[in-house]
């Protein structure tokens, strides 16, 4: 039964969440952790669920040998068993300045999808932790588990704003070195860094995380809707600019953007990130139900 609460039916409908709960998280690795999980890994080990036969090799234990099979064929093979897997699920979520521009604002959009994300991990059982992603991890909320931890994860959600400088290297790198648990980690943001995202998403790699990055875009970035003479001020360091928005500055502009955008999915698909990219007027339904089937969820 999904958990019903006023605050949850703010930010999803009943059905929504119904259909959230049938969800669960895809990893193209496995996570070990310190507590045994409830979803079945595909590695072989020692747990109750058999899983297959392998040939004795010396140094394995007696214990698994199969001894009909021995009596049968006056062969050693050995019983391989399914463990579960233990997965911890990171999202982090980028509430640097330019994050609160749009309508719905990238952030506020960006938010709804962590909760959604985090309430498919949590009623899954699985760890759910959340790094609030500025010019460093500002904030944090601890890898935990259950159902349960839905409505203190959303009330935790509700409590931050938008605000400060990016550094997605800096602030990414820390997350990953002070993460006690390696696992799948999901970075929500904009990405509208002048220095990249590349060596902080690194540092994960370097840990074994298997990464996604959604990158969030609002439809005004997609689509500027103005035009004339325009005092433009950057949301983060203030500086200001004098621009006309005229047919050429637009095509000069939906030019950088693109370059902005290939570049971006670029170094994921470099580093073997899964990239994918959202507008914030894309219904929540779609987003999470229809395009990351298949790669983050099943």
């Amino acid at each position: 039964m999904a958990v019903r609460t006023p605050l949850a039916e703010r930010l999803f409908s009943s059905h929504l969440l119904s259909q959230l709960e049938r969800q669960s998280f895809i990893s193209r690795r496995t996570f070990l952790g310190r507590v045994k999980g409830e979803r079945k890994s595909p590695r072989k080990g020692i747990s109750p669920e058999f899983y297959d036969y392998r040939p004795y090799e010396i140094g394995d234990d007696l214990r698994y040998v199969d001894w009909n099979i021995f009596g049968r064929l006056d062969r050693l093979y050995l019983k391989l068993f399914v463990e579960e897997e233990d997965l911890c699920v990171h999202l982090l979520i980028d509430a640097s300045a330019s994050m609160d521009f749009g309508s719905p604002s990238k952030f506020q959009y960006g938010l709804r999808l962590v909760a959604a994300l985090g309430f498919i991990g949590l009623v899954g059982l699985e760890r759910v932790g959340v790094g609030i992603v500025r010019d460093r991890v500002v904030e944090g909320w601890s890898p935990t588990r259950g159902r349960n931890q839905f409505l203190p994860l959303i009330e935790f959600l509700g409590g931050v704003t938008p605000g400060g400088v990016t550094d997605l290297n800096g602030a990414l790198r820390d997350y990953a070195l002070r993460a006690r648990d390696p696992g799948l980690a999901i970075l929500v943001s904009d990405l509208m860094d002048q220095s990249g995202f590349a060596l902080g998403i690194r540092g994960f790699l370097e840990r074994r995380f298997d990464v996604h990055v959604i990158h969030l875009l609002s439809r005004e970035e997609m689509e500027p809707g103005y035009g004339g003479d325009l005092r433009l001020v950057d949301a983060e360091c203030e500086e200001t600019r004098e621009a006309t928005l005229d047919g050429e500055t637009l095509k000069a502009y939906r030019r950088r953007l693109r370059e902005f955008l290939d570049q971006s999915e670029a170094t994921c698909r470099a580093n073997k990130i899964v990239y994918h990219r959202a507008v914030t007027t894309e219904p929540m339904e779609d987003l999470v139900l229809r395009r990351l089937k298949g790669t983050l969820l099943q």
